[in-house]
């Protein structure tokens, strides 16, 4: 069958577990053939979550990236198609996650930007030297990733590879400085 062929004709739902099997021992066409065929597929479980058009093809993008990097995961036994949904619906909510920080960190952004004009700049230098002071208070390398992460934004992995640290050594770090600033404003509160 040519290529031009074959962009018509997809496999039916019940000969997918057979393709992945032989994509699985290296058959291209084979593989080729059941990633044009899970596309609609994917595209129908992804649009029950997702409403956005241009975020649903990024989805489906992802979910047929994901499919290609476990497809050794797949076990033949078992059912293919609840296989794929659990990738695909897993992937939709990574996606619907990702924008609604992007979102809530865009919307806080433009609430702080106007906070920050309304005040004057007395106030803001006050605030400044505060949190310095409170920040002073903590062991050196707390106080770097509580202001790479929380002032600056970075993300735990991104404060962890500027610090040469693994993911959990940064989240230990970030935990202990957060427990040790709680424990301050409660002897501040108290004094």
């Amino acid at each position: 069958m040519s290529w031009r062929n074959m962009d018509n004709v997809f496999a039916p739902r019940e000969a997918w577990p057979a393709l992945m099997v032989k994509a699985q021992a290296g058959d291209r066409d084979a593989y080729t053939q059941l990633l044009r065929a899970i596309v609609p597929a994917i595209r129908a479980i992804v649009r029950k979550q997702v409403s956005d058009p241009v975020l649903v093809e990024d989805v489906i993008q992802d979910v047929l990236l994901t499919v290609h990097r476990v497809r050794h995961t797949y076990d033949p036994a078992c059912p293919f198609l609840p296989w794929l949904m659990a990738i695909s619906q897993a992937r939709a909510i990574d996606a619907l996650r990702h924008r609604g920080r992007s979102q809530r960190r865009e919307t806080t952004a433009d609430a702080s930007l106007s906070e920050y004009a309304a005040r004057d700049d007395s106030e803001h230098q006050d605030i400044q030297e505060e949190l310095s002071r409170i920040l002073d208070r903590l062991p050196s390398r707390q106080r770097q990733i509580v202001q790479h992460i929380h002032l600056e934004e970075m993300t735990l992995a991104e404060a962890a590879k500027r610090h040469n640290l693994s993911l959990s050594a940064v989240k230990s770090l970030l935990h202990r400085a957060l427990t040790n600033l709680r424990r301050m404003g409660a002897n501040h509160d108290q004094s």
